[in-house]
């Protein structure tokens, strides 16, 4: 569709000063989207002429009063194509903000505008966004804010002063003042990147991307799981507390499920049914990605549900705590347990998409959709081949091999 743009000047009658005199009013109009403003001049009524929307007379006033506003037709019109040629799109807001010197790209700064990206977000969630999400941006807002403070004993800075240096120094000041690993530190670059983008969207004059040149590598990391050996130890242990009882029943449900802490946090009795097949299955859909994500739950997962089943008042399945806290309680499991794994609500879930499931010879696409992943990819991250998957595979290759021998 081809875009409109049109600005006209008329007198607000109204407003006549001590001298008779009434402002002269300008009203910008783009593909139907209209603003209006004060020019800050001021004309007899008499001596204007409302269909050319100019000064009528000879006068020295009204000849500077008309090049006035032929100067502001001109400024206008060259930052509309200027701003269509480059974005796509004008706000007829943006050119009123600039005529008249309030141009914000020049005096919003870049803590500001990450506070503005982080509300925006804020908004979404529960729509494709979560709060866990929303509270990462929040902390990436802060340790840029720290790192401001720091490298340029400024509370804030400009965000034209955004340059590649920059970039690589903020990834430093991650991994050497907070510790972060070279991934983890790489995840809030990849946040800040993305509200620069957001910055970019809203019509900032950003010349250069200073994170074209930043080299995203992260690091391969092995993913820790537990074996079945671990899985029955924790399983069948007693503990002395019905704390740990419980925290070891929702990470047991957990390894064979799949299921993330969130999803397991949010799970309803309404969220078992009963299939097609006659079996229970866990059916939800991922909190993270809103995407659907079917378990039939075996004989264990099944006795976990039984013993919780009608004794939450919420209408939940489980009585699950905050996730720091449940990773705090899995460690005195796994200290008790004699496992000198380091144990978390995420190694359940790595569990599952290796040795409960994958190693058990089911399909790495069935697992895919089980845990809910929109790519086979991502589940080849979490099902790591365990060492008794490799030599079963091994032993079948070893008889065909066998077979082949003896047929000669």
């Amino acid at each position: 569709m081809k875009s409109t743009f049109t600005i006209l000047f008329y007198l607000r009658k109204n407003r006549k000063n001590e001298n008779g005199q009434v402002p002269v009013m300008a009203r910008i109009t783009i593909n139907g989207e209209m603003t209006q403003f004060s020019t800050k001049l001021q004309i007899d009524p008499d001596q204007w002429e409302q269909k050319m929307g100019r000064g009528i007379g000879r006068s020295s006033e009204i000849i500077q009063l008309n090049r006035l506003l032929d100067a502001m037709r001109v400024r206008a019109t060259d930052l509309y194509h200027k701003y269509l040629h480059e974005q796509g799109y004008v706000l007829p807001e943006k050119i009123k903000n600039i005529l008249l010197g309030i141009d914000t790209d020049k005096r919003k700064m870049l803590l500001e505008y990450f506070t503005e990206h982080n509300e925006f977000y804020k908004l979404k969630i529960g729509n494709h966004t979560s709060h866990t999400t929303h509270m990462r941006y929040e902390l990436t807002r802060q340790r840029l804010q720290e790192f401001i403070k720091k490298e340029n004993k400024l509370s804030d800075i400009p965000i034209i002063e955004l340059t590649p240096l920059f970039i690589e120094k903020f990834f430093l000041f991650l991994q050497n003042e907070h510790d972060c690993s070279n991934n983890t530190a790489l995840k809030f670059i990849q946040r800040f990147r993305a509200v620069f983008n957001y910055i970019k969207s809203t019509g900032a004059d950003i010349k250069a991307d200073p994170f074209a040149s930043f080299k995203f590598k992260t690091t391969k990391v092995v993913r820790e799981v537990l074996t079945q050996e671990e899985i029955d130890i924790i399983y069948k242990k007693e503990f002395l507390t019905e704390r740990l009882c419980q925290i070891r029943d929702v990470f047991i449900f957990m390894c064979y499920s799949g299921l993330s802490y969130i999803d397991v946090a949010q799970l309803t009795e309404d969220n078992i049914k009963t299939a097609f097949d006659g079996h229970q299955w866990v059916m939800t859909k991922r909190q993270k990605t809103n995407v659907p994500s079917n378990i039939r739950l075996l004989e264990i997962p099944l006795e976990i549900v039984e013993r919780y089943r009608g004794k939450q008042k919420d209408g939940k399945l489980f009585p699950v705590c905050s996730n720091q806290k449940m990773n705090e309680y899995l460690k005195e499991i796994a200290t008790i347990c004699g496992i000198t794994k380091p144990i978390t609500c995420h190694v359940a879930r790595h569990t599952f998409g290796s040795t409960v499931t994958l190693a058990n010879g089911v399909p790495i696409e069935t697992v895919s959709k089980m845990l809910g992943h929109t790519d086979v990819r991502t589940t080849q991250i979490y099902a790591r081949i365990v060492d008794k998957k490799l030599s079963s595979d091994m032993d079948s290759l070893a008889r065909v091999y066998k077979t082949r021998k003896t047929a000669k």
